[in-house]
């Protein structure tokens, strides 16, 4: 699959949450957010289509759509992107960065902590 544009990237966001949708659901989904056309959100998705990211049921007369492929693939796929690109292909940079950006609370600090324990006990 192709690298989702951020229009394209919340249109999966939806599908993702809601399984499967028309255009109009997501369109209304969409603006509840921001201003956007119903002809706009139609193509964007026919495009989405073309290029294998999701798939559409065309038997009844409003077509439903569903994301081709996970939400989890997805964001590995770009963090494997981002992190090759931006920050040289080092992971600990992106995650110092990642850090450096907010005040991350215990309970985030702990879960990191955790998350770094069970990395190392596998490594070993």
């Amino acid at each position: 699959m192709s690298k989702p544009t951020e229009a394209e990237l919340e249109i999966l966001t939806l599908l993702w949450e809601m399984k499967e949708a028309s255009v109009r659901q997501i369109h209304e989904k969409l603006s509840e957010s921001k201003e956007t056309g119903y002809t706009t959100t139609l193509k964007i998705m026919q495009i989405m289509h073309a290029k294998g990211m999701v798939y559409r049921d065309e038997e009844n007369r409003s077509h439903i759509y569903r994301p081709a492929t996970n939400q989890k693939d997805t964001q590995n796929s770009l963090l494997k992107n981002l992190v090759s690109t931006a920050f040289g292909g080092s992971s600990k940079s992106l995650v110092m960065q990642a850090l450096g950006q907010e005040n991350p609370s215990k309970d985030e600090i702990d879960e990191i902590r955790a998350f770094l324990d069970q990395l190392e006990n596998k490594s070993k």
